[in-house]
Formats: C-alpha cells, sequence, structure tokens
C-alpha cells in the first residue's frame, strides 16, 4: 500500500469537509450526499484494500512535530491489526449512514452543513483510530467531541437541542482532562508518547520504580475513558444525545464517539495490564453501568431513549470485558454492536420519518404490516442485542459472560441480570413500535408507508451483518478475530476457546435467561396489550422514569453550588471591587480638576513656586536632616 492510498484514506473525508462547505452551498443542495458519501466511501474502500494486503503495520511518517528535551512528538500514522479492523466499521458504517442521510434530511435547508459535519466527524475518528501516539489520538478525540456538539445541536433553533449538546460537550470535557493528566504524566515517565515507545518503556523498566505514576496515568486515561464513552458518573450526556437527527445518533452510537474509550484502553492495554487496581475499577464501573442502564431503559417510552440507554448499558458490558483483561472480547462486542445498534437506530429513524417526527412508542404500534423491511430488519438487530442465537450478539455478549464468570461470579450475576433486562425491553420496543393495533393519528395512519431505498439498503445491509458478523468468533477451535488481533497483544498469553459442560451450561442459561426476559415482554405486551401510561408513577417505576434523579443530584451538588458562587461574585465581590476601582478612579478624578487650577499660566506663581521649592529643598537638605 503506498504513501498516496494511506493520505487519501486519511484525508478523504476532510477534502469532503471542505468540498461541502465552500463549495457545495454555491451549487446545488442534493450534490452535499453524495460528496459526503463518496469521500467516506473512498476511504472504506482503501481501507478494505488495506486490510487484505497488509500483513505487518505500516506506519506514515508526515513530519516531526515538535521536540522538547528528550520528548519528540511526530505526526505520524499507524496501520496495523487494531486500526484497521476499527477503521473498516467506522469507514463502512459511516458510508451506509451517509448514503442513509442522503434521502433523511433531504428535505433540510442546511443539508450541506449536516453532511460536512458527517464529513468532519469520520475524519476526526480515522485521526483518532490511526494516530501512533497520544497527541494525534487527542486531537481525534477533541475532534469527535466538537463534531458531537455541532450535530447534537444541528437544529439549533431548538433550545432544548442546544442544551443538549452543551451538556455533551461539557461533560466530555470534563473526561478529557482527565485524559491529558493521563498523557502528561506518561510523558513525564517515559519521555514518549508514542504507543510504541511507552510499551518499550514499561517492558524496560518493568513496575518497580513507576508503577505508582503508570497506575495514577492508567486511572486517569480511564477517566477519559468514562467520558467518551459514557460510562458511571459520565454517562448522562448520551441519552440526551438523542436531540440530534437520528442518523447521528446512529453514529455517536454505533461506529464512533463512544467506541473511543474502548479503542484507547485496548490500544493502550500494556499499560493497564500493570495497573490491576485500575482494572478492577474499570469492571465495576463497567457492570454497574451496565445494570443502571438497563434499568433504566425497561420503563422509557421514547424509541431513541430506550435504544440510547441500551448503548450505555452495552458500552458497559465492553468495560467489564476490559477490566477483567479480555481485550479481544472486547473488540468483538464492539463489532456485533456496532453492526445491530447501528441498524436499530437507523431503523427507528425509518419509523419516525414514517410518522412524521414521532418518538413516543405509545402513539404506535401495528407498523409490521406497512413498513414490512423496516420491521423485519429491525426485528433481526433486536434478536441480536437480546443474545440469542446464532444472531451476532449471542457470540460477543455470550463471550463477556463466560469471562466474567471464570473471573468473578459476582460480576457474572450483575451482568446476567443486565442481559435479561435488555432483552426485556428491547422486545417491550418491538412489540410496541410494530405489533397490535396502530396507536397514532388518524392522519399519520393514512400516510403510513415504507421508507425510500436509501434508507433500507443500509438497514438491509446492517441486518445481514448483524445476523452473520458473530461468525468472526465463534467460541468453536480457533477464533478468526483473536487470531488477527494476536500480534496486538503479543505480550499476553492467549488461550483458545475450550468448552465444556460448565461453558455449554453457561451458554443455554444465557439464552434462557433472554427468553424469559422476552416472555415476560410478550406477556405485558402482546397477550395482555398493555400500553404505558402518562399517568404518575409511583415507587420504584417512578425512580427508574426520573433516571434515578442523577441529573437532578448533579444540579443539586454541583451546578447549582456554582450558580451561587457566580451570583455571589457578580452580585458582591464584583460589586465591591468595582466600586474600590472605581473610587480610587474618582478620587484621581477630584484631585486632577484641582490640579488643574494649579495651571493658571501666570509667570509670577510659576516663579513663586519655583523659589519656594527649591528653598524648601534646600532647608531640608542642610538644616532638618
Amino acid at each position: 500500500m503506498n504513501t498516496t492510498s494511506l493520505i487519501v484514506l486519511l484525508f478523504a473525508p476532510l477534502i469532503g469537509f471542505l468540498i461541502n462547505v465552500f463549495f457545495v452551498k454555491k451549487m446545488s443542495k442534493n450534490l452535499s450526499g453524495v460528496v459526503g458519501t463518496a469521500s467516506v466511501l473512498l476511504s472504506f474502500v482503501i481501507t478494505l484494500l488495506l486490510f487484505f494486503s497488509v500483513k505487518q503495520p505500516v506506519t506514515l511518517h508526515l513530519s516531526e512535530w515538535f521536540s522538547i528535551g528528550k520528548l519528540a512528538v511526530n505526526f505520524d500514522f499507524v496501520f496495523d491489526q487494531l486500526s484497521i479492523l476499527w477503521l473498516l466499521f467506522v469507514t463502512g458504517i459511516g458510508t451506509l449512514i451517509h448514503v442513509y442521510s442522503i434521502s433523511y434530511m433531504h428535505d433540510d435547508e442546511n443539508m450541506y452543513k449536516f453532511f460536512a459535519y458527517l464529513n468532519l466527524f469520520i475524519f476526526f475518528m480515522i485521526t483518532l483510530v490511526a494516530g501512533s501516539n497520544l497527541l494525534i489520538m487527542f486531537i481525534g478525540w477533541e475532534g469527535v467531541g466538537l463534531c458531537s456538539y455541532l450535530l447534537i445541536g444541528f437544529w439549533y433553533k431548538n433550545q432544548e437541542y442546544n442544551d443538549a449538546a452543551k451538556k455533551a460537550f461539557i461533560m466530555n470535557r470534563i473526561g478529557d482532562l482527565g485524559f491529558l493528566i493521563g498523557i502528561f504524566i506518561l510523558g513525564f515517565a517515559t519521555n514518549t508518547l508514542e504507543f510504541a515507545g511507552i510499551q518499550q518503556a514499561i517492558d524496560v523498566n518493568g513496575v518497580v520504580s513507576t508503577s505508582g505514576w503508570y497506575s495514577i496515568a492508567a486511572f486517569c486515561l480511564f477517566i477519559g475513558a468514562c467520558g467518551k464513552s459514557a460510562q458511571l458518573p459520565l454517562y448522562t450526556w448520551l441519552p440526551d444525545a438523542m436531540a440530534g437527527p437520528t442518523p447521528v445518533s446512529a453514529l455517536i452510537h454505533a461506529a464512533t464517539m463512544v467506541t473511543a474509550g474502548i479503542f484507547m484502553i485496548t490500544r493502550m492495554n500494556f499499560l493497564f495490564d500493570i495497573a490491576p487496581v485500575v482494572q478492577n475499577i474499570i469492571a465495576v464501573v463497567g457492570v454497574a453501568t451496565a445494570l443502571i442502564a438497563a434499568s433504566i431503559g425497561l420503563v422509557q417510552n421514547d424509541i431513541k431513549k430506550v435504544l440510547a440507554y441500551s448503548t450505555v448499558s452495552q458500552l458497559g458490558l465492553m468495560f467489564l470485558a476490559l477490566g477483567l483483561g479480555a481485550y479481544q472480547v472486547a473488540v468483538f462486542h464492539v463489532i456485533t454492536h456496532a453492526f445491530f445498534k447501528a441498524c436499530l437506530f437507523l431503523g427507528s429513524g425509518s419509523v419516525i420519518h414514517a410518522l412524521h417526527g414521532e418518538q413516543d412508542m405509545r402513539k404506535m404500534g401495528g407498523l409490521r404490516g406497512s413498513m414490512k423491511i423496516t420491521y423485519i430488519t429491525f426485528l433481526i438487530a433486536t434478536l441480536a442485542i437480546a443474545g440469542l442465537p446464532p444472531f451476532a450478539g449471542f457470540w460477543s455478549k455470550d463471550e463477556i459472560l463466560l469471562t466474567a464468570f471464570h473471573e468473578n461470579k459476582v460480576l457474572w450475576v450483575l451482568a446476567t441480570i443486565a442481559s435479561i433486562m435488555t432483552a426485556f425491553y428491547m422486545f417491550r420496543l418491538l412489540y410496541l413500535t410494530f405489533f397490535n393495533e396502530f396507536r397514532g393519528t388518524e392522519e399519520q395512519k393514512k400516510h403510513l408507508h415504507e421508507s425510500p431505498s436509501l434508507i433500507t439498503f443500509p438497514l438491509i445491509v446492517l441486518a445481514i451483518l448483524s445476523a452473520l458478523g458473530g461468525l468472526i468468533s465463534l467460541p468453536f477451535g480457533n477464533s478468526w478475530l483473536n487470531h488477527y488481533l494476536t500480534p496486538i497483544f503479543a505480550h499476553k498469553d492467549h488461550a483458545e476457546h475450550h468448552l465444556g459442560a460448565t461453558e455449554y451450561g453457561l451458554m443455554a442459561f444465557a439464552v434462557i435467561g433472554a427468553l424469559i426476559g422476552i416472555g415476560i415482554a410478550y406477556n405485558i405486551y402482546m397477550k395482555k396489550k398493555e400500553v404505558p401510561t402518562s399517568d404518575e408513577v409511583q415507587g420504584l417505576h417512578k425512580v427508574l422514569s426520573n433516571k434515578y434523579y442523577i441529573d437532578e443530584i448533579y444540579m443539586a451538588i454541583i451546578v447549582t453550588p456554582i450558580y451561587g458562587l457566580a451570583s455571589f461574585s457578580k452580585n458582591f465581590i464584583e460589586k465591591y471591587i468595582s466600586k474600590s476601582v472605581f473610587g480610587l478612579g474618582n478620587v484621581v478624578s477630584v484631585l486632577s480638576i484641582q490640579g488643574k487650577k494649579v495651571q493658571n499660566g501666570n509667570v509670577g506663581f510659576y516663579l513663586f513656586a519655583f523659589v519656594f521649592s527649591i528653598s524648601a529643598f534646600l532647608i531640608y537638605l542642610f538644616l532638618i536632616r
């Protein structure tokens, strides 16, 4: 693979962004979708060629960035097994989302701006994934944060959407501060920011003299991952991010931003492996996030909010795998989750498109007859996320549960409960949306129709991947994915899959648990045909509906005190400081007015003042002193 091709892979989406910003606006609105999609498709095609042709890591050296003492940072990009794998689904699913957006955003007056932002989003994600050092990763890290802000608040005339965008931006900055501190610590401890250099320093120095610094750095990096990948306590921005157009939700949740934290920890696996305390924290936070988000998803009525909390929960399972040191398993679930979650979000967008913006599942129902393709693809993706064989989600989620069972039984129990909840709320969503009688308006009912082919085509592709994606790492014999990623984890011992009675029993137990969740949902929403009411709920239901009051707690203990301090500073401190400053100015002003009167132009008075001053000076020198 030549240098030119790699540069095109990196910068094609950026070129698409520039064309949309500076040229397409003046030409044709419809051209924006073609330009935006073609630029990402080009990156995907080159990545695919890279995947089949490159066996050893390829480094693209663009320039030396800066050098300070022993620390030298290059502007380099590395294409190895991990980055290529990530680029495949970032650009591949990104292309499908662009295709989908051509139809979905067709009537928006700022369509060119939307595709420009999407292209910029993909560019920064490619930068994050392919960078050879932490500083380039941080550029991509901040870039996707910026683009998420622009896209979540894309419909900026709605103040709630603006607030959601600001919330996502600010909460990510909290995590990013931790990430930045971790970068500084690693630079101080190893005199390099290159991934290969840090790994070499750790291998040479061991964990004797700098183990404390390494552990602190690992914890700081984890804080950054919590913000970007929506883990406790920095997860509340992600459900609110549903304010953006549905293709944005799919891009953020499936292929780009929320996977950045998992990618960073996987890339830095050699650091986290020597920080077992931090790994334990990651596992506990991951399973707690999975459980809390899944429980909130049980009672949500907004179709996109259900999917948002399911994303937070699934990310929690991925962090559980990371905390247990099962990086390949986490990557496996990232890939399968990208397939079925993109399908689910785009499917929900198809439903919302058909219902002219309606997102409340209580006002849906009976859509499977008029939206057959959307229904079938949504069903396949739902089966995948619920964890039923032979769909992709079963294999990856089951790997996480198997790992948890062997490492920590308590974490396995909690992760299993979260998985059962997932099966319940996802089929609750399916039944309320596609089954029984339509509960919308008569006007909506008259215009029910399947979405255009540009919307259904990506759904079909993603549904196929949701069904067959598990083939990349089946637990029978050798796993292709584990074998492919072996060079990334060369320092770790790789145990191939060996399934015994215990493993088969656990797999059966996981399936039975999923079926129990599905059965409960069927009994409530199909057999009894219940529809969630808007009446005041009580008890645990009320707590879940209010999302454990986490936002209210943050408002009470963080936002309100800061507002109070700012108000005190403005109304008291700043007020009296201003009075003091302006008071001194007034004194000077009064004295200057009086001083001006002395300058009256009378030469005799000036001579008198001169003689008087000289006389006073001489008296002081010779008589007083």
